[in-house]
């Protein structure tokens, strides 16, 4: 039986992670606009589900019904591992030579994809990262005061740190497999802060990083996960990556 999407036959070029948890509402939209806006890359679709108790899993299965199972990977874990340790997990079972991390929530919108490819191919970059800071990036969906709590994590990173990029917290980014692999294996922190400690360590290696501006815009289904815990969380890793690099 022929599947929806297929692109050939052949490695995959990309592998694109997703970590899932009770994102039911969510998952089969994004894997269809992956499909979209990606109809002439090889790529596979790897879901890395933390033990959802909605049925997330249930929907992915269906999923591989339709695009197939060498297409969307379900790479599950039986409880909330923590999102480094998931990116970790998903990159075990990635046969590309690139790799994609996004939010599952539709924060990140898989339209921009073509341009990170795009962006990567022309410069030669190791790490391609969404930024909503420069340009025509931006933020649609959140507060007044989640705006500034996002900018100020930011610019206190930005100044503390250097880090050679303007959006330290977002997670929509390309890399080449090997650099992934490098940098992931030098980070400690977890939750909020894990986004800007792998950044400030490829940079610090040296590593070629470009930026696409993108719009973030906040999940339509289901709750935010970022809470007054993950804000202290950055703050005390902010402090720790500013004694250790």
């Amino acid at each position: 039986m022929e599947k929806v999407g297929e692109a050939g036959g052949g490695k995959p070029e990309y592998s694109i992670i997703v970590p899932t948890y009770n994102e039911r509402l969510n998952v089969a939209l994004i894997v269809y606009l992956i499909f979209k806006h990606l109809r002439d890359a090889k790529f596979e679709i790897i879901i890395v589900d933390d033990g959802s108790p909605d049925g997330t899993q249930d929907i992915v299965k269906q999923l591989q019904q339709v695009y197939g199972e060498d297409r969307v990977l379900l790479r599950a874990r039986p409880r909330k591992l923590g999102l480094g340790t998931a990116y970790i997990h998903g990159l075990k079972h990635a046969s590309g030579d690139f790799v994609v991390i996004m939010d599952a929530d539709l924060s990140h919108h898989p339209k921009y994809l073509p341009s990170f490819i795009r962006k990567q191919k022309e410069t030669g970059a190791d790490i391609v990262t969404g930024t909503r800071y420069v340009n025509n990036g931006g933020v649609h969906g959140w507060n007044l005061m989640r705006k500034l709590t996002s900018r100020g994590a930011n610019v206190l990173a930005q100044t503390l740190l250097r880090p050679g990029a303007s959006d330290l917290t977002g997670s929509f980014r390309l890399y080449k497999r090997s650099v992934l692999e490098d940098v992931i294996s030098s980070c400690v922190s977890k939750g909020y802060v894990f986004q800007m400690e792998m950044i400030v360590r490829a940079t610090r290696k040296g590593y070629h990083i470009e930026e696409v501006p993108i719009t973030f815009v906040d999940r339509v289904f289901g709750i935010s996960k970022l809470g007054g815990s993950e804000i202290v969380g950055y703050l005390k890793g902010l402090v720790y990556l500013l004694l250790t690099t």
